[in-house]
């Protein structure tokens, strides 16, 4: 082949990746099967990088009907119903072009969820933004990200009709470069309906059904293999562009298919679009595939086979028909408007055969297309700034007064309510909605079938991550739960976003690796399998990459809808009590960011045994109606917790609290929570019985918190709290 080293340099392949080619094929390939290996063996699509460190995740449980592997995981709920859910990136399409990159995120996990054969009912979103505050270019590039980014999710989510109820913002200076938005959805089928992403049955037709392919989203997996530079910041090509009206369409489409005996697996078209689609539905059962690309519907003219195959155009579905039922397929299609072509067939050849009026382009064989793709074991390093930040504290520093540090804190972008945000999202649409955006803690919905509640809750500290990556992994798996569990929901399952720097650099890898071993212990202890996931490297501009944010959602269930928990005041007069141990814990918290600007230090102990028994109380204390409310103690402490406890009532409270030192009402020490107390005696024997420590603080009640030697008017906490985050971002408007 002329110029190969240039050739591979384009398709991000090595010389030892091109030596294995040509031992798969026997020969040199042409360029339509370069472009095939490329993507399929991006990092996107084949984890080399990652696939050592997720080998062991625990990923089976009584309830766990399907796990890593499909489209999406699936879980029991009970009656006869299934959970359907997952998490994916997409990082650098947003970066590039934020409305395109955040809808098409949506639109593609919305398809992962739905081509299961469960209909979505909840969205949530992870993202990371860099410094939004300051008057410089930098921070109005942020701020035009973030409306970017949340007006593609609002319009793709709202027009599908499916609530956004919930997720997470973050920001810090190491998302600079490279901004973070993992899309999360849920959906649910009958459990014995669910679907798969399989081609099998020698002579069953493959059908190629949604809108028609354009050139789009060009390279796209590859393109998410590679970090930023200055060179290759405006990747627009590699970007696709979405069609929620079409995904609607679609997705009513295939429902309507579900309810017949028609077809025998169906694979969403994501990344590497064709490519992947067909090589993951062949090759999870063993088949081969002829594909005829000159059938495939077209958007553009004069389109050639590698544009076919490796087009990321969205909406867009691969389906394998019986036998005899595919033109009953085709016509379910074209009733809702939509493309819809017999395009080949399965095969007993194990290859995948590509045709273009009738002449072979390609013929590859489909199993070591996926199975031989390089599993990396790249070297690892424990990062040198680790040294320098582990032993710092709080001592270190100047004291600053406690009124003074709250003011600070609730004035942060991090603290305060981001209703700019989730008022763009339609929350309530499909009625279901019990726990909304901006409720505090855990989201949650009711299944109206069996009259249950399905929690959900984001979560990920990278500042945590920063400082311990395997804690602090560890850390967001249990922060998830105990978020899930204030709800009055047994945490299940969860879905995860691996999103790190190049894996390239040993130290990024040592930080990823370090990651997947707290996510394996803190699932394994915790009893909350993985079900499904993604992992996102190269999220690096420069050299400088985003601190590790393995983000987590965990999903609960909660036996009976009516005893959902809110979390906030509820009754004036009410008793405050504090579950769980407070200790001067400020490695890697909100209170030294904000009031020295370091992120250092070390993360505070994580206790599976009191998480899990904090967990237990408030799931069966609210079963008793012992309870109120209840919040969990996280991100600037306790007097932060009352805060916005107080913000989202409208009522205040007066809390004593003992501590070894007065800042501790804002350390972020694990497994605490603030819980409203109806039944104080019988709340009291079951922490005794279960084995906690509970205090009692305060009372609900009054115009004004007073927690310890902070005080200040609800009026003008609310004031800040939910006027803030637009004050930042609507500043260049």
């Amino acid at each position: 082949m002329e110029n190969l080293e240039a050739v591979l340099k384009k398709h991000k392949l090595t010389m030892g990746e091109y030596e294995n080619i040509l031992t798969i094929l026997g020969r040199e390939p042409n360029m339509l099967e370069i472009g095939i290996f490329s993507s399929m063996w991006s990092e996107h699509c084949s984890y080399k990088s990652s696939k050592k460190y997720l080998n062991g995740f625990p990923t089976k449980a009584p309830w766990v009907i399907q796990g890593p592997g499909e489209n999406a995981g699936v879980i029991d709920v009970g009656d006869g119903m299934a959970a359907v859910f997952k998490m994916e990136s997409h990082n650098h399409p947003s970066f590039i072009e934020p409305y395109q990159g955040a809808a098409t995120g949506v639109g593609g996990i919305l398809r992962d969820v739905f081509t299961m054969g469960a209909r979505p009912v909840a969205n949530m979103n992870s993202l990371r933004f860099g410094n939004v505050t300051n008057n410089d270019d930098l921070s109005r590039h942020q701020r035009y990200l973030v409306r970017g980014v949340v007006a593609g999710i609002g319009d793709y989510g709202n027009c599908m009709g499916v609530p956004t109820i919930g997720g997470e913002t973050f920001f810090d200076e190491s998302y600079n470069g490279n901004i973070l938005v993992n899309a999360f959805t849920l959906g649910l089928a009958k459990s014995d309906e669910i679907f798969y992403g399989r081609a099998e049955g020698i002579g069953n037709p493959v059908v190629y059904v949604g809108s028609k392919t354009g050139r789009d989203g060009l390279g796209g997996a590859v393109m998410a293999s590679d970090s930023f530079t200055e060179a290759n910041k405006s990747l627009r090509p590699t970007v696709q562009v979405g069609d929620p009206f079409a995904e609607k369409l679609l997705l009513e489409a295939c429902l309507e298919l579900f309810k017949t005996d028609y077809i025998v697996g169906i694979q969403d078209m994501g990344a590497a679009g064709l490519t992947s689609s067909s090589f993951e539905m062949a090759g999870r059962s063993g088949s081969g595939m002829i594909m005829h690309l000159d059938k495939v519907p077209a958007r553009e003219p004069g389109m050639e086979p590698f544009e076919f195959m490796l087009s990321e155009s969205q909406e867009r579905m691969l389906i394998c028909a019986k036998k005899g039922y595919e033109d009953k397929v085709v016509d379910i299609f074209r009733k809702w408007d939509l493309s819809a072509e017999i395009i080949g067939e399965v095969t007993a050849t194990g290859n995948m055969e590509l045709f273009w009026h009738g002449e072979r382009v390609a013929d590859m064989p489909v199993q070591p297309v996926g199975e031989k793709a390089p599993i990396y074991d790249r070297p690892t390093k424990e990062p040198a700034y680790l040294a320098s930040i582990k032993n710092t504290t709080i001592n270190d520093f100047a004291k600053v007064d406690n009124q003074k540090a709250f003011d600070t804190l609730l004035n942060s972008v991090e603290i305060c309510d981001k209703s700019w945000i989730f008022e763009q999202y339609d929350s309530m649409v499909q009625t279901n909605t019990i726990k909304a955006p901006g409720s505090l803690d855990a989201s949650v919905i009711r299944i109206k079938e069996n009259g249950k509640a399905l929690a959900m809750s984001s979560d990920c500290n990278p500042r945590y991550n920063y400082i311990d990556p395997k804690m602090g992994a560890a850390a967001a798996v249990a922060e998830s739960g105990r978020n899930v569990a204030m709800s009055g929901a047994r945490p299940l399952a969860i879905t995860d976003c691996l999103n790190y720097g190049n894996p390239e650099n040993p130290e990024v890898m040592w930080q990823f690796a370090q990651g997947c071993y707290g996510i394996k212990e803190a699932c394994a202890k915790l009893n909350t399998p993985v079900v499904s996931g993604n992992v996102s490297l190269y999220n690096e501009t420069n050299g400088i990459g985003v601190f590790p944010t393995p983000a987590i959602v965990m999903v609960g269930l909660n036996d009976d809808a009516t005893k959902t928990l809110p979390s906030c005041f509820q009754k004036e007069g009410a008793s405050l009590y504090l579950i769980g141990e407070t200790k001067s814990d400020f490695g890697g918290s909100l209170y030294m960011k904000e009031m020295y600007g370091k992120v250092e230090g070390n993360l505070a102990s994580l206790s599976y045994e009191n998480e899990l028994k904090l967990w237990e109380l408030v799931i069966e204390a609210n079963k008793k109606s012992f309870l109120n409310a209840a919040k969990d103690v996280n991100v600037g402490g306790i007097a932060v917790a009352l805060a916005k406890m107080s913000a989202k009532s409208g009522k205040g409270s007066t809390s004593k609290i003992k501590l070894e030192d007065a800042r501790d009402i804002f350390a972020e020490s694990f497994s605490r929570a603030i819980v409203e107390v109806n039944d104080e005696a019988g709340f009291e024997a079951m922490a005794k019985t279960i084995g906690l420590s509970v205090v009692k603080i305060g009372t609900v009640g009054g115009d004004s918190l007073t927690c310890n030697d902070v005080s200040k008017d609800v009026a003008i906490i609310k004031e800040r709290y939910f006027n803030r985050f637009a004050e930042v971002i609507e500043q260049d408007i």
